[in-house]
């Protein structure tokens, strides 16, 4: 399979779709579309605060995404970028699409500043962690949420 990796454009909207949807799916999450419609629009004008990548497979074909944000951090002047999102389709798994997707978001970090690159996944998710334990380095942090929307 040839694969290059690239910025989203408005235009990816098609391909991107399907990717979004099982992304979503294998999180057990379903989204509002309006969330889904701010969020793509945000992400491919790839304004200051957050930017997405694509991998193109054979034919044009759309096989990954990643977003990303960055932030401001009190522990750097050029603060930290945060890997909000990535996700491989299941027929392109098992070679170097995320690999090369974390490899753009970390440049592209890099590119706007960023001194670190971060992420999470969950703990029985083995398959992505087996690649993460090869480009990160995990850490010994513990997450907490509190949601902030009345339900």
């Amino acid at each position: 399979m040839s694969l290059r990796i690239r910025s989203l454009a408005a235009s990816d909207r098609e391909g991107w779709d399907p990717l979004w949807r099982g992304y979503l799916a294998h999180y057990r999450e379903d989204l509002p579309a309006e969330v889904t419609e701010r969020s793509f629009a945000r992400l491919a004008a790839g304004g200051d605060a957050s930017w997405g990548h694509v991998a193109v497979g054979d034919g044009g074909v759309l096989v990954g995404l990643a977003h990303a944000l960055l932030h401001a951090s009190s522990w750097s002047i050029g603060g930290y970028a945060y890997l909000e999102d990535l996700y491989v389709a299941p027929a392109a798994r098992g070679g170097d699409v995320g690999r090369a997707l974390i490899a753009a978001v970390a440049d592209e970090a890099r590119r706007r500043g960023a001194t670190k690159l971060y992420w999470q996944t969950q703990a029985y998710n083995g398959r992505a962690r087996s690649l993460y334990d090869q480009v990160g380095d995990l850490s010994s942090s513990v997450l907490y949420e509190r949601e902030l929307v009345e339900p």
